[in-house]
């Protein structure tokens, strides 16, 4: 595994969580709609800074579950994301952790980040993909794993400047399921 940290003091309370995936969408209209969504890059910022951990290949994804589960039960709450159902259904059915999410920063479900990032004048923090989470996928199967993290400490840094610049909403309640 890959680690990358940054001191940046951050004025909010507790932890934005982003996770970059490889996989595709089932289609389903609960929490199995991510169950074959697996996780290789989990990043988070919080009052004390920046952290994102990255498997470098396949063979490492195990172990950064099993790290991503350690660092979840010790993130101070309440927890923030830009799609709350995406890092909830995928938590739930690759980590086998339930983890409700209290605040969600998209103003309503499917909105595109990058138009959040637009409206709100937020910089591209050096995003080598610009909020397109497809081509992050695509980068970190070709072994391209620093522009991945790259990617995914631009999505915290302007997932921080959207809840400071317009705050955050109550999210959609996602239904867990597992059969």
């Amino acid at each position: 595994m890959k680690e990358y940290s940054e001191d940046i003091k951050s004025n909010f309370k507790g932890t934005i969580i982003d996770i970059e995936t490889i996989g595709n969408f089932c289609n389903f209209y609960d929490s199995r709609r991510y169950m074959d969504i697996v996780p290789v890059i989990f990043g988070y910022i919080n009052q004390e800074g920046l952290s994102i951990i990255c498997a470098k290949n396949k063979d490492s994804i195990t172990k950064l579950k099993q790290k991503s589960v350690e660092i979840l039960d010790t993130l101070e709450r309440p927890f923030h994301a830009f799609n709350c159902d995406f890092e909830s259904g995928v938590f739930f059915h690759n980590l086998n952790k339930k983890i409700v999410f209290d605040k969600e920063l998209n103003t309503e479900k499917y909105e595109a980040k990058r138009n959040a990032v637009s409206l709100l004048k937020i910089p591209q923090y050096n995003d080598p993909f610009f909020d397109n989470g497809k081509l992050c996928m695509e980068s970190w199967l070709k072994g391209e794993i620093d522009k991945s993290i790259a990617h995914n400490r631009s999505c915290l840094l302007k997932e921080r400047d959207i809840l400071l610049k317009r705050g955050f909403r109550k999210p959609d309640e996602l239904k867990f399921n597992k059969e």
